[in-house]
Parts: C-alpha cells; sequence; structure tokens
C-alpha cells in the first residue's frame, strides 16, 4: 500500500489529500499539522474550512484511508511520497522584505523530513514557492540524508477557492515537473500513478522542476494582470459613460480572450495573487530583469489603486466626510463561498474609512467576529503565518461591530458598501433596508451585484464600479 503524508493541513493540504484518499481506496493518506487545534477541527464535525462538498469528502474517507494527525515525525517516517504543504509568507524583514518569499517553514520542514526518514522519499512541493527553491530543499535534504535517497518534485496547486473539490475531481490540467534524470523520471512516474486513478492521462503534463514551479507564479500573474486590466478600463468607463460590464462581454467574445476573469470589481484577493506578483517581482530582479520586475508590479498598483479609488468615491459622495457616519460593508470574504479573508480588498476598504473616522457595521454569511477583528488589526503580511505565531492583538477596532444579518448591519446606516458578491445580496429586501438607513441613503456596489435601476427607482444614490455615474456622484467628484 502507497503511504502518502502531507505536512500542512490548511486550504491546501487539506481538501487535496481528502479528495486523493476518495479518489485511490488502495492509498493510505496521513495529513499532520503542529497546530493541534486545527488538527482536532479536521477530526470533528466542524471543519476548520468551508469548502462547498468537502465535508462530503472527508466523512467518507475520515478514519479508512484518510487520517488527520499531531504526529508528525511518525507520518513522515512511514509515508512513501511527503507532500510539503507549509506556510511561504512574504518576508517583512531582511534581504527581500516585502517581496521575496520566507521559506523558513519549508526549511525546517525539509530538515525534519531528513532527521527522521529511514527509507528512500519522494518529497513534493505543493506550496508555492520561489522557482529554485526544489534546489535548497533537495541541498538540505541530501547534506543530511544519512544515506538515504530523497527525490524532489514540484506538484503546484491550481485551486479556486469556493471550488476547490470540483477543480481536483476535474481538473484543468496536474502539473508535476521533476528532475531530468532517470530517478526523476520514476518519481515522477509515481506520483502520475496517483493522480492517473481518476486524472485523464492527457491532463497530466511533465515538465522540468524550475518550469512546474514558475508556472505557477506566472498562472496567477496572468489572472490577477486580467483582473487589472478590467479594473483600469473601469475607471476610464465612469470618466467616460461607459459601462464596464458591456465593455467586458465584448471584449470576452473574442475567442482568443475568452469570458473569465472580466469582472470588474473593488480588486483582486486571496492568499495568491499579490504574493506570487511580489515573489515574481523579486526573482526577475534578483536575476537582473527590472523591466520585467516593474511591469508586473504595475498589476499590483492598479489593484491598490482601485481600493484607494473606491473610498475616495464613498467619502466624497457623502459631503466628503465618514466621521461617525455608520456605514454597512456587505461581505468581508475575498470572494463568494469562501471564508477566506485573505489580503481581501475588505480589509483596505475597512482602514480607509476607518481613517476617516466612518462608524463600520460587517455582515459576512461565512467570516466570524475574531477573524474581521484579527485581519483589521494585523500588520500586512502577518496573516499568512500559522496561527499560533501571529502577533495576538489586545485591542479590537472600536469603531467596528459585526453584525448577524444584512439587514442588523443596515439599520441606520449611511451607507452600504457590498463588497463580496455572495448571491444573497442580490436578494435581499432593499426596500425594507432603504426605510430603515439615514437619508440620503448610498448603495456603493464593490461587486456589480445589485440591479443600480431598481434601487434608485426605491430612492438609493447608487454607485456601481465601472457604470455610468449617478448625476449626484458627478455634482460630487471622487478626489483622486
Amino acid at each position: 500500500m502507497v503511504k502518502i503524508c502531507c505536512i500542512g493541513a490548511g486550504y491546501v493540504g487539506g481538501p487535496t489529500m481528502a479528495v486523493i484518499a476518495l479518489k485511490c481506496p488502495s492509498v493510505e493518506v496521513a495529513v499532520v499539522d503542529i497546530s493541534v487545534p486545527r488538527i482536532t477541527a479536521w477530526n470533528s464535525d466542524q471543519l476548520p474550512i468551508y469548502e462547498p462538498g468537502l465535508d462530503d469528502v472527508v466523512k467518507q474517507c475520515r478514519g479508512k484511508n484518510l487520517f488527520f494527525s499531531t504526529d508528525v515525525e511518525k507520518h513522515v517516517r512511514e509515508a512513501d511520497i511527503v507532500f510539503v504543504s507549509v506556510n511561504t509568507p512574504t518576508k517583512t524583514r531582511g534581504l527581500g522584505a516585502g517581496k521575496a518569499a520566507d521559506l523558513t517553514y519549508w526549511e525546517s520542514a525539509a530538515r525534519m523530513i531528513a532527521d527522521v526518514s529511514v527509507s528512500d522519499k519522494i518529497v513534493v512541493e505543493k506550496s508555492t514557492v520561489p522557482v529554485k527553491t526544489a534546489e535548497a530543499i533537495e541541498k538540505i535534504l541530501t547534506h543530511n540524508s544519512k544515506g538515504i535517497k530523497f527525490q524532489i518534485l514540484s506538484n503546484p496547486e491550481f485551486l479556486a477557492e469556493g471550488t476547490a473539490i470540483e477543480d481536483l475531481f476535474k481538473p484543468d490540467r496536474v502539473l508535476i515537473g521533476g528532475r531530468e534524470t532517470p530517478e526523476g523520471f520514476a518519481a515522477v512516474k509515481a506520483l502520475k500513478d496517483v493522480y492517473s486513478q481518476w486524472v485523464p492521462e492527457e491532463r497530466i503534463l511533465t515538465t522540468n522542476l524550475w518550469s512546474a514551479e514558475l508556472s505557477k507564479l506566472a498562472a496567477n500573474a496572468f489572472l490577477a494582470q486580467r483582473i487589472s486590466s478590467v479594473n483600469a478600463m473601469s475607471a476610464l468607463c465612469e470618466a467616460t459613460g461607459a459601462n464596464v460590464s458591456e465593455v467586458s462581454y465584448a471584449v470576452g467574445k473574442d475567442s482568443r480572450i475568452g469570458p473569465k476573469f472580466l469582472n470588474s470589481s473593488v480588486g483582486f484577493g486571496g492568499s495568491c495573487f499579490q504574493k506570487d506578483i511580489l515573489n515574481l517581482v523579486y526573482i526577475c530582479e534578483c536575476n537582473g530583469l527590472p523591466e520585467v520586475a516593474e511591469y508586473w508590479k504595475q498589476v499590483i498598483k492598479i489593484n491598490d489603486y482601485q481600493k484607494t479609488r473606491f473610498v475616495n468615491r464613498i467619502v466624497s459622495s457623502m459631503f466628503n466626510t465618514v466621521s461617525n457616519k455608520k456605514i454597512a460593508v456587505l461581505g468581508f470574504a475575498f470572494k463568494k463561498d469562501t471564508g477566506d479573508t485573505r489580503e481581501t480588498p475588505a480589509i483596505d476598504v475597512c482602514k480607509g474609512l476607518l481613517g476617516d473616522k466612518a462608524r463600520i457595521s460587517i455582515y459576512d454569511p461565512q467570516v466570524t467576529e475574531e477573524q474581521i477583528q484579527r485581519d483589521l488589526t494585523m500588520n500586512k503580511f502577518d496573516w499568512d503565518h500559522p496561527l499560533h505565531l501571529q502577533p495576538m492583538s489586545p485591542t479590537t477596532v472600536k469603531q467596528v461591530s459585526v453584525a448577524w444579518d444584512a439587514y442588523a448591519a443596515t439599520k441606520d446606516a449611511h451607507g452600504i458598501c457590498i463588497l463580496t458578491e455572495w448571491d444573497e445580496f442580490k436578494k435581499l429586501d432593499y426596500e425594507k433596508i432603504f426605510d430603515n438607513m439615514q437619508k440620503p441613503a448610498f448603495v456603493f456596489d464593490g461587486r456589480n451585484v445589485v440591479d443600480a435601476e431598481k434601487l434608485r427607482k426605491i430612492g438609493f444614490i447608487v454607485y456601481s464600479i465601472g457604470k455610468p455615474l449617478d448625476q449626484w456622484l458627478k455634482d460630487m467628484p471622487a478626489l483622486a
């Protein structure tokens, strides 16, 4: 029986291993993590992450061929294939601060693997890592190997949160990169044999190590670039009276471009896009390619600009001040169908409003008050460290309250900001909401989810990103 161990029970490790266990009943899968609360949650009825379909998969396999454990060393020692899916945060100090990936957790995982191993192993990079990480890991393993042979593979994940289980069941592609040596090819084949139990052969791509590592960064950079492209257009649409939805629909009808990732919004979020582009920028700079680095930096600059522009629009529309005004924030997760708040645009929007002394009431169907308060008090890259290493802020943001539903959040508010495209926000009773708000009542739709015309008929002043502006908004232009 092939034994697989995955170090790291987070958004990538947990779902990926659960699906491997479901699809490969003859493989024994152990997911290990040093965090006791996280492993306890994986072994309970309340899983530590929300992902449609994940509950069913875990319940079918847990205790049969899928195990969650804090006994990291035991499972690593027994495994034939070890996936490493640990945090790779952006460095906050030292060389490459603000751009380079911090490989502290990766390195300690590699040293532990070398320490406890008593048989040959295949070590698989599953976290997003900078190009050439495999080389560094290989050196650590070989210098500490005590005669045991290790093969390093890169097997980046291409999951989208909210559809991760579906993505794992029917992936566009599975990418496996390995050394171009007989041992490397054998290791690639061993991992390919696992995936081929449910993924069609033609969807499993094999490359050299560096191509696999770079493909992940490149894929995320291309996706983020599309979002920044359409968001840049949204600013121009507002200035000219064009409608960004019509423009992106027309553009997406070109088969060479296609319609995906062309929805204008308040900005992209999630754990990967910004981090991976910063990483790409750093790698370009280190390899003497400043023009290439500068090109990718612009993707993040436009994303930051979009969030700033949104906040400026809110403040300028409301007589140039939101001081002591209640603003309802609907949605805090970075996108619908996930409870994930990492790099969510809502953090910067809320901080911008708090900077102008607004009182904020937040409602999100999947995000806890504790998480929201932590996000609003944390420094920029702290979220990407394991929970027990994150600074615990003794303070909560007093001007922020968290509501149980959208109606409580919007009661007596001057304005509403929609920052996540949860389906329920399309179906709210906006007449009831309007009646319970201060007047004039504003809706700032950062996801273009509401029917602006309907809301205007009720009496709202509506701002939809990239759409023709209300006369009110034209009379109160946002300051750059």
